[in-house]
């Protein structure tokens, strides 16, 4: 069986390190592919990209995925060289130790390891607990102080060298599918629509959006800044169906549904019911989740900006959120970007989804 065709856009991202707030190796990544296929581009303050497809039409339609991901930024190098770290993002402490870890600094790489206590010198209860970030370190080889400062410094970051590979036909495990695909999967649907002969009613404005992992801040941002009158947000959702999880507390998705589109306070329903017609009349399965507040993504960021916008939220079934080896099946991922085609191309000129 051949292997599955991955496109290079999203390799590039996949492999690109973004922690928030150093985003600068996705942003290249995303000006080298969406640029040349938007009529428009722009950055800002904030490192959001900002790509514009159609500028005169009407309404304006923003798609936003964010480009930065979880990571370590080094706070204190003791006496012996050891670097230690507070968290960028939302990590499980039980998976941080024992990782290796690249560092970007002004020089370059710097590889390292994260060490802790060995269980062979802790005692029982200790055993039993879970390390507290300050427990934990990272080991650049080092004998000195002097000396790991010599090759890293205070505030530079690092993410773990776990990169991406396919492991069974489309499935694959990255470190940072949560949200390099959405990032992917906006700026795709613009590279898409651009080569379409038929003319949009829309503005399109696809948004690599910055900082969500630390407070959807680059969405709060580009919202303003772009103004739409209808958006779409694209991350990851949790598929549900791998053992230990509970569908009566989380519902019931999977891997290779299909993408998942949200109802719920968070979303407008007459964006919620063009994403279903999009769908049904791209043939594209989906699966759906309820939830009944502002969701942990940009799209509570921009449902609320200036008047209020009619947003919408996508996601892609991931399993293992917020750890070094994330699961997607990437059938997935190009069912979403057929998907946010087809809506674009539903919307009627002028057309409003205020209710």
């Amino acid at each position: 069986m051949p292997d599955y065709p991955v496109p290079a856009f999203l390799t590039e991202l996949l492999h690109a390190r973004s922690p928030s707030g150093y985003e600068a190796e996705a942003h290249a990544v995303f000006d080298r592919h969406v640029k040349p296929a938007a009529d428009l581009y722009a950055n800002d303050a904030l490192g959001n990209r900002t790509a514009t497809l159609n500028p005169g039409g009407n309404p304006t339609l923003m798609l936003a995925g964010h480009l930065d991901e979880l990571g370590l930024i080094i706070t204190y190098v003791n006496k012996d060289g050891f670097i230690y770290f507070d968290t960028i993002g939302g990590h499980d402490r039980s998976v941080i130790s024992g990782r290796r870890v690249l560092i970007q600094t002004a020089a370059g790489l710097v590889p390292g390891v994260t060490g802790k206590r060995a269980i062979h010198l802790m005692d029982e209860a200790d055993r039993k607990k879970v390390p507290e970030i300050h427990e934990i370190w990272i080991d650049i080889g080092a004998r000195s102080k002097k000396e790991a400062l010599a090759r890293v410094a205070i505030g530079d970051v690092a993410t773990y060298d776990h990169e991406f590979g396919l492991f069974h036909g489309s499935i694959g495990a990255a470190r940072a599918f949560d949200n390099k695909v959405g990032a992917y999967i906006v700026g795709e649907t613009l590279i898409r629509l651009s080569r379409e002969k038929r003319k949009l009613a829309a503005k399109v404005v696809s948004v690599g959006t910055s900082q969500e992992e630390i407070g959807v801040r680059g969405a709060t941002t580009a919202a303003y800044a772009v103004d739409p009158h209808i958006a779409v947000a694209v991350d990851v959702g949790h598929a549900t169906d791998h053992p230990d999880c509970d569908n009566r507390k989380y519902g019931e998705t999977k891997l290779g549904g299909g993408p998942i589109i949200c109802r719920g306070a968070n979303i407008n329903p007459k964006v919620y019911q063009r994403l279903l017609a999009a769908a049904k009349k791209a043939k594209i399965p989906y699966q759906l989740e309820a939830d009944p507040r502002p969701t942990g993504t940009d799209a509570r960021a921009i449902q609320m900006g200036r008047g209020g916008v009619a947003t919408g939220l996508v996601s892609i079934p991931l399993r293992y959120m917020h750890t070094p080896s994330e699961v997607v099946d990437l059938e997935d991922v190009e069912r979403c970007v057929k998907l946010l085609v087809e809506f674009a191309k539903l919307i009627g000129p002028g057309e409003s989804f205020n209710w």
